[in-house]
Order: C-alpha cells, then structure tokens, then sequence
C-alpha cells in the first residue's frame, strides 16, 4: 500500500549492510547512505522484490524500476529524488512524514551541506549500477519540472509567469487542498485542531487577526497585495466595513474572487484586479496587507518593493506584511535553480530572513511595531492541507495527474517538518508610516490593540 493511501507513525533506524541480502536493494542502500554520508532510518525495497534496512521499519522507499537508481546517480541529491517521486520511478509506503522526517538527511540538506560521492565511491558506485543494469543516459526530468531560466528576475513578465506556472494549476485542485476558506498562507490556531475546530477555522481567525493589527474600521479604504482567491478582501469588507482593492497576477484567482465577491452582494466594496502591485497608482490607502506576497519580490527588490507600498500609504497608515522567513544564511545566487522549490513550484521565489524585511522597511522611512513569529502555526496549517489532498487523492489525480499530484503531496509535507523543526519560520510585521508628529495611532498596550 502506498504513502497516498495509508497514513501511520513511528520512525524507524537501523543501517544498511552492503551484500547483506540478495537482490538488488543491499547495494542501493549502501551507496544512497555513502553519497549521504549519514544511514538512513528506514527499509528500501527494490524492483527485483529485495530488501534492505531495518525490517520493522514504519516506512519504505521503493525503488520502482531500475531508472529510478539511474535518476539518483545523474542527480546524486535532492534534484534525483524528487525527479524519480514525481515520475513516478520511486514511491514511499507508510507513513510519508516517517521517510521526510530523516533527521540527519534533513539538515545536511538545510545547512546546504556537501553530499555526493567521492571519484573513487562513483567509481565503485558505477560498477554496482552497470551490474544492476541501471547504466545509460541521464533520464528526462519529468514534465513539471520547470527548468532554469536565463535573463533577469523579478521583470513584471517573468513574475507574471512565475505566479502562473504555481497559481493557475485550477480552482477546483486548490479547494481541495485548501478546503472552503480558499486561504493559501498560515492560518492562525486559537485551538489545536479538532472536530469543532478546523482549518477554516484557523483562516477565519487568521484573517481576523490581520484585520484587528491593522484596526480597520468602516469607511477604511484597504489594498489587499496578492489577494489570492479573496478570503481577506470579503472578510474585511463584510466584517470591519471597509473597501477593499485586491490585487493578484493570477489570472484564475482573479476570476474566482470575482464571482465569491459578486455571491457574497461585495461588488459595490471590493474589487480584484489582475496587476502587479508596481502599478497601483490610486493611492492612499488607509491600509496595505500583503500576505504570502513578499516571498515573491526578490532580495534585490525589497526595498523598492517596501517604498512602493509607502508611497500608497498616508502618514500613519498601516501595513501588514505576513512572509515566510529563513532562519539562517542563504544558498549562494548560484543554487537558486537547483532545488526542489525552484524547480517545481515556486520560480524565483526568494526568502530573506527577517532582518532583511525589517531594513527594507525602515530604509524607506516605517516605523516597524509588531513582529510575531507563527512558525508553529504553519506547521499545523500544512499538516491539514496534506490531509485534505490525501483524503482527495484519485479526484486530485483526476484534476492534473499523478505527477503533479504527487509533487504537491512531497512539498507540502516536506514543508510541514522544515516548519516544525525550525528551519524556516513566518512573520507577521506591522509597520507604520510615520508622519510629522509621528503618531502611530496605536494604543500603549498589546492587549488593548488586539482585544479592543
């Protein structure tokens, strides 16, 4: 039974042992744990029915046909192992958080450490693949991988593609992942999930709480950067009475928000437009949220990016700026293509720490006033989104292939423990602009600002 149709827990540990059973599995083991340099804590199992690896493990790697050691060899890292899971070369059975949640794997990978092998392992290492009979030409990379671009990032059109290749994947594939709040970014857990509460739930108090930190009141005006499919725009319409412009690159976003604002009798408060947020020009607006937006910008493009929303804003105006964070230095400019992310599902995206937020910010003249951390909270979000796509898997399959399917059950989960163990947070920042007297417009207590 696979990973897509049953779901346990528990971890497993116990190494491999070169020519301890026969078959092929012994030998693959052996050199997928030399290129790591570290054992790994499950049970391979391989296209000719052998084992290898602790038996009692709760999670197994199967290595479907012979390419999939192929594509592992061609592409000894990450790159190999997604490109033979999507394809469909490699599979997981049991529990897919007990193969991901490798600890020791993980943080090579994090820390962006050295892994592959040595001239005298490939050798050695070749000679084992040409027995197994895996030797040949690099195998295609699957049709969903996106590959690297030549020429500037971060143009108007190349972002516009960008959000198109991640966004306009279908509305009906997203709600099953995201369920009826259509809210893609962390939710907010005033409870650990439950039969009363949910997902949507936690969307519904996440977008609450957004629209308290920026104390949105009736006859506001309020621009909503990368307003997805809508749920902030009607909720801070139809909540706090505000009017709301919404802007988004998606072309099935816009259509979808559109017709929930039409549904929900919105169309005289709120308006979703398709532009990139460097041409909104109808400024000032009373108040700015961008939520899951600033991702998207680019390191070299931050500053401009938070003087461009300034300069919509008055003196005392507020903006919101909820993002993905790391939590430690950043790949080189050279590795932006070769991961997993990059590659698959998020072109050109950039995720700076937030001291970098924080300067682009006050280099243009924002008061920075609240920073709260949700990293927890996005673990608990993700969780429930793998969730949702497991218990929808054949009408996801239906919707856009097992491939693509399959790419967002490994991202999602895979990002569901980077949350959980700390190695990449989320932010949410309230900045202010500052006027003449400097006056924030916020009380002198936390509690009153969020409880008043």
């Amino acid at each position: 039974m696979s990973v897509h149709e049953e779901s346990r827990q528990g971890t497993a540990s116990g190494p491999a042992v070169p020519g301890s059973g026969a078959g092929a599995a012994a030998d693959v083991l052996a050199i997928i744990e030399t290129a790591l340099g570290v054992r790994l804590p499950i049970k391979i199992r391989c296209w000719d029915g052998s084992e290898a690896g602790n038996p009692d493990a709760d999670a197994t790697l199967v290595l479907v046909n012979s390419r999939a050691l192929s594509r592992l060899l061609w592409a000894p890292n990450e790159l190999g192992l997604v490109r033979a899971y999507v394809s469909g070369d490699l599979d997981f059975e049991g529990d897919i958080y007990s193969v991901l949640d490798m600890q020791d794997v993980i943080k090579r990978i994090a820390y962006h450490e050295k892994v592959g092998l040595t001239a005298g392992q490939r050798l050695r290492a070749l000679a084992t693949v040409a027995k197994l009979g895996a030797l040949g030409m690099p195998p295609a990379p699957p049709p969903e991988e996106l590959r690297p671009r030549r020429g500037p990032i971060h143009t108007k059109s190349r972002d516009a593609a960008s959000i198109s290749h991640h966004y306009d994947v279908g509305n009906d594939f997203y709600r099953l992942i995201l369920g009826p709040s259509m809210v893609y970014s962390c939710a907010y857990w005033t409870e650990q999930p439950s039969e009363t509460y949910r997902l949507e739930n936690a969307q519904h108090d996440k977008c609450e709480l957004i629209c308290t930190k920026l104390s949105l009141r009736p006859g506001m005006r309020m621009l909503d950067v990368g307003c997805g499919w809508g749920s902030l725009a009607i909720h801070a319409a139809s909540k706090h009475g505000v009017s709301v412009v919404g802007v988004t690159l998606s072309q099935e976003q816009a259509a979808f928000a559109r017709a929930r604002v039409e549904a929900e009798g919105l169309s005289d408060r709120v308006e979703i437009r398709i532009q990139d947020y460097r041409d909104v020009v109808d400024g000032p607006y009373d108040a700015i949220s961008s939520v899951g937006m600033s991702e998207h910008v680019g390191l070299a493009k931050m500053t401009a990016y938070t003087q461009t929303l300034m300069n919509l804003l008055p003196p005392g105006g507020r903006l919101l700026n909820h993002a993905i964070a790391s939590v430690r230095t950043l790949p080189a400019p050279s590795r932006r293509d070769s991961g997993f992310i990059q590659r698959y599902i998020f072109p050109d995206g950039e995720v700076p720490p937030l001291s970098t937020t924080l300067d682009a910010l006050e280099k243009v003249g924002f008061e920075v006033r609240d920073s709260q951390a949700l990293r927890e909270h996005y673990g608990l979000t993700l969780r429930a989104w793998v969730d949702n796509l497991r218990d929808a898997w054949p009408q996801a399959v239906e919707m856009v292939g097992e491939a693509r399917a399959r790419t967002w059950l490994l991202y999602l989960a895979a990002c569901a423990l980077a949350f959980e163990h700390g190695n990449i947070t989320i932010h949410q920042v309230v900045a202010v602009r500052q006027g003449e007297r400097a006056a924030s417009g916020l009380p002198l207590t936390r509690t009153e600002w969020l409880n008043g």
